[in-house]
């Protein structure tokens, strides 16, 4: 079964007014210090508001590019109904988890929280 996710943007509190596109987290939110999202680096347990997120359109479609403090990266390419994330390119794969209100996705040992409003259908049997 799909996972519907909505994002609700990048700052503010966790119940969205107006749920977004996956796409739409990149945009600076306010009350999020300099667009910056919530994320642990590989060998990190704490998540921590410091790692910058970019967004870019492309002929495939929505590419955010995340960035950790030391200087790594990953692209995330999102699903083109908004529906979903998944590694844009490298070896790795991303690992997507709903946990309430937020979106973690796992990659290469890193691991970037986005906010957002998730709609997870009941397990089958």
């Amino acid at each position: 079964m799909a996972i519907g996710l909505l994002l609700a943007g990048c700052g503010g509190s966790d119940a969205p007014d107006q749920p977004q596109s996956v796409a739409e987290a990149a945009a600076p939110a306010p009350g999020a210090p300099d667009g910056r999202i919530l994320c642990a680096p590989p060998g990190e347990a704490e998540f921590r508001r410091m790692c910058a997120v970019e967004r870019a359109v492309d002929a495939k479609g929505t590419v955010l590019t995340v960035r950790l403090p030391d200087g790594g990266f990953h692209r995330l390419r999102v699903a083109a109904d908004g529906r979903g994330i998944a590694a844009a390119d490298g070896a790795a794969p991303a690992i997507v988890r709903t946990r309430g209100a937020v979106i973690e996705v796992e990659v290469g040992g890193a691991r970037y929280r986005l906010p957002a409003a998730a709609k997870v259908p009941d397990a089958p049997g």
